[in-house]
This record gives C-alpha cells, structure tokens and sequence, in this order.
C-alpha cells in the first residue's frame, strides 16, 4: 500500500478520546472492510453481553459470583445499594487511612512515622500495584514501597535487606482474598520471622486486604493488626487493582487514587459504545481477534515508549493471559483460546528483539505505546533542535514503519502524559479489551481452572514431601528411589521423590545422599 493510501487508512480508523486525550491507531492491522462486516454480528452479540455482565449477571458459574470491577470507579452502576455502599465506604476509608500514615496520626510503636511499605501478595495484589508504583510513584518518595511476590527464601531475604533497620518503621500490607494463597502465606511468616528476630510486634505494624471472614481476616482480627481491608467476591485478582489491592499501595505512596478512577471511569464510558469504530476497547479487540485468526495465532508483544511504563507488560500478561487462556468455550467444546503476551519497553527492545519482529518469524502483532510529554521542564538538544525526547519519538515512529513495510502489524496507542488519570484509563482500556474479546471467541474471561489445577498439584507434591520424610525417619537405614516410593505406595510417583531428596538434602533438611545424583536409579537415600 503506498504513502498516501497508508495516510487514508490512517485517518479512516483513528481513534480519539477528546476528553483523555489517547489514540487508539489500528491502520497498520492488515484487515479489510469485508472482515469487519464478518465480525459485525459477533461484536453485536458482545456488546449486548457486555451490557449484562455490568448489570450483575453470574458471569462466573465456578463461584456463582458476579464480575463487577465496573462498578468500583462507578459505584451508581452497581446494582444494589448495598454494592454501592461497599465501594464507596471503602474508598473513603482507604484514603483516610493512607492519609492518617502519611502524615504520622498513625505511627509504628516507638517511632514517628512509617518510612516503608512492604507488600505481600502475588499474581494480580502483585503485578497491579508494582505496575502503578513504578508509573506514579516519585523518584524519592516519603513513603518507599517494597514487594514480596513470590515464595523464593533468597528473594524475600534480599527484600528485608533492602528494608534494613527501617523495618522497625515499615507497615506490612497482606493481600490475599481467601487468605490460604500459599505464597502469600508463606510471605506473611517470613514477615512475622523478622520482625520477631528485630524484636518487633508484627500486629502492631501489619495491614490485612482480604474477603471478609477470611483466614486472613480471622487472623488480623485475632491478633489486633492496625487494620483491615475489603476484598469483594466480584473482584478477580487481575481486575483488582482498582479496588483496595491497589489503591491501598498507591495512595500510600501519594498517588491521586481518585484521579485513577476518574480516568478508568471515563474510559469505561468510552468503551460502552455499541460502535466498533467509536469503541477504543472494540477496535482493539477486533485487531486481535484479526492477528491470531480467533485463535491466538499470534503473540502480542507491548513496547511502551516510557520508562515509567516498563512494568505495564509484565501487568497485561496477566490480565491477558489469565483471562484469555481457555481449554473450552462456553459450549463445553475444547478450543485451546488465549494470546501470548510479552514485552519491555522502547528503545531498549529494538536493540533486544525487534530484528526478529521485522525479519524473523511473523508470529506476533506488535502494541506501540506512545507518550507525547518527554519530561516536566525544557529539555537539552542532544543534537541542534533535537531532544532525547525526539529520538525517542524517532525511534518509536522508526519501529511502527519498519515492521509496516515488511508487512508486519501494529496497533499504537498514544496518550499525552502518564499521570494518575491515564494509567487509570489505560487499566480500563485493556480490561474492557479483554472481556469484548473474549466474548467474540465464546469463552469465559472470569474463571481460571488451569491455575488452581496448578496449586492442588503443589500441595500434592508437598504431601508427598511429608511421606518420604516420614518414611526415611522410619527405616532406620539407606532407601533407593523404588524402596521409599514403595513404603508410601508411590510407584507412579519415582520421579518427584528424587526432586524431594534432591532439593531437600541442598538445603541440608535432614536428608543424606549417597551415589551419582545424576543416576539416580543408583542413589541410597537416609535420613540424617
């Protein structure tokens, strides 16, 4: 296609929100007018879903529980007063706490202030909050923000190190909505280790963000922890970061909590049009629904062109795959859904991968995301009349043509600044992406078997770990693989006592190895 029908294309299906400011560009997306009008009756059909899904219908039938993240930056949308009531106390009270901490009304034991937040949570009370921060938060905060999110002992030992002596001024959020999530659990011990070797009161320093009557929230009761947060049944984790799962973080560390909802909400609004063109959320989803033929054929892969974006990748991912990655459809039939999402940032990816996006396999559909405002204040000329800020418009401008004219696709999004209100918006762009998409392939974007199959094997593996142990204590003597599986009538699980022995005798966990470990039919196993 040559320049000035490029320059048509583009004009014809430019998206733009006056009111936020963002473009939505989809031109450089191969398809024709004949695909959209084949998609039209399906994006009817997901328009009028939609619609009922805000209105509270049972969208995940594993639970029996609506999805209703809609209604946290639009509380009037809810559909009982109590729903609304819910939002509203909780939002008025996650800033009155924020501000009650930030300014010392509430202060740790012995100290002025607190200094640090350590957050423990994982999957979506995780990669929302770590995305937010890196975005809004200030370079050199009054209150810095630390995460354990993951069960990894090296991990969690180099995030109190990190904190230091400033653990006696740290307060600790624990998010967990059912409060049995293993590897926050296993966070929260850890935390309470600590603070029991610094000779500090955990309690006295620890804030819960859980369902109500959880383990959690049986817990931090108990104990008298400083307080504790809603998680509602109607929020997934990777919907939550616009309930107290993020907002808790980000209005700790001074982020406009209410500026993000704003924005998510007036995204939102943008997003219920019943017009493919006018829809920013619906002509996303038909791009992808375009690049992977409805069936994920290809990968995304997110370049946003700003620092303070680095971690919105990593966020989709989540929200994306978790959401999308389906054996079934609604039917019960088996159709192996989702979209494969990677990414970094721009420049430093055009110097890691995006050789391969231009000339290698043509597995993906690239996402440009665009920031008009380089910095607060002028800026030097690294060249005369040009800017680091206009290399890196270059550069981003560069990439979109380069992959164009080796017929590779884009989507670039572009909006004036990363402030509060956009990164709100941004978040309700892609939630309501994923849930219009999601609905054109006839899968539920609300429910996610595959992970909690994916725990029950960890906690099964983890009973087995207590067998062997037991049955080494019992033998008094050296045991092969085959002699302990066995004692535990675990022939068909050989392969998994060898992991157990391995990583146990590592860690010097009472457990002896004799033999090549790389021959393992060869090992005497004994307790010691």
């Amino acid at each position: 296609m040559d320049t000035v029908a490029l320059w048509k294309r583009y004009q014809d299906w430019l998206y733009y929100h006056a009111g936020l400011g963002v473009y939505v560009d989809i031109s450089r997306m191969s398809f024709d007018d004949a695909f959209v009008q084949q998609l039209a009756p399906r994006f009817e059909q997901a328009f009028k879903d939609m619609d009922e899904l805000e209105s509270g219908a049972i969208a995940n039938p594993d639970e029996g529980r609506m999805v209703g993240h809609y209604w946290l930056r639009a509380p009037d949308l809810a559909p009982s007063e109590e729903l609304k009531k819910d939002v509203t106390e909780t939002l008025d009270a996650v800033e009155a706490f924020a501000k009650k901490i930030r300014s010392g009304e509430i202060k740790p034991p012995g100290g002025d202030r607190f200094t640090d937040v350590l957050s423990i949570g994982i999957g979506g009370s995780a990669l929302g909050p770590q995305f937010v921060s890196k975005a809004l938060a200030s370079a050199t905060p009054d209150v810095e923000i630390h995460f354990i999110d993951n069960t990894d002992p090296t991990g969690i030992d180099h995030t109190f190190e990190e904190i230091g002596d400033r653990l006696k001024s740290t307060l600790v959020l624990v998010v967990s909505k059912s409060g049995g999530t293993p590897e926050t659990r296993n966070g929260m011990v850890e935390a309470k280790a600590a603070f029991e070797a610094a000779g500090l009161d955990f309690a006295k320093q620890a804030v819960a963000v859980t369902g109500k009557d959880s383990k959690l929230d049986n817990v931090a009761k108990s104990e008298g922890w400083v307080s504790t947060f809603p998680m509602f049944d109607w929020i997934g984790g990777r919907t939550s970061e616009l309930s107290a799962v993020g907002l808790l973080p980000a209005a700790l560390q001074g982020v406009d909590i209410r500026a993000m909802l704003a924005g998510a909400k007036e995204m939102d609004e943008a997003t219920r049009v019943h017009d493919v063109k006018q829809n920013p959320a619906a002509l996303l989803a038909l791009a992808w629904y375009f690049a992977g033929n409805g069936q994920g054929e290809k990968d995304m892969v997110v370049l946003p062109y700003k620092d303070s974006l680095l971690l919105f990748s990593r966020y989709l991912q989540q929200l994306v795959m978790e959401s999308l990655g389906k054996e079934k459809d609604l039917d019960g039939n088996t159709v192996y859904q989702g979209i494969a999402v990677y990414g970094n940032k721009g420049s430093t990816d055009q110097h890691a991968y995006v050789q391969q996006l231009r000339e290698g396999v043509p597995n993906f559909f690239a996402t440009l995301i665009e920031v008009l405002k380089d910095r607060d204040g002028s800026s030097v000329e690294v060249e005369p009349g040009v800017t680091s800020g206009d290399y890196l418009s270059g550069l981003l401008q560069g990439t979109r043509r380069a992959l164009s004219e080796n017929n590779r696709d884009s989507i670039t999004i572009t909006v004036p600044e990363v402030t509060p209100k956009m990164v709100g918006a941004l978040i309700a762009l892609y939630e309501r992406a994923v849930s219009l998409y999601a609905f054109l392939v006839n899968i539920n974007a609300y429910h996610q078997p595959g992970v909690e199959a994916g725990k029950q094997a960890a906690a099964d593996v983890l009973e087995l770990q207590n067998q062997v142990t037991a049955a080494l204590s019992e033998a008094g003597s050296a045991l092969s693989l085959d002699e302990i599986a066995g004692k535990i009538d675990a022939m068909d699980k050989v392969e998994n006592i060898y992991k157990i022995v391995r990583h146990l005798n590592a860690n010097g966990r009472g457990v002896k190895i004799e033999g090549d470990v790389s021959v393992p039919e060869t090992l005497k196993v004994s307790a010691g």
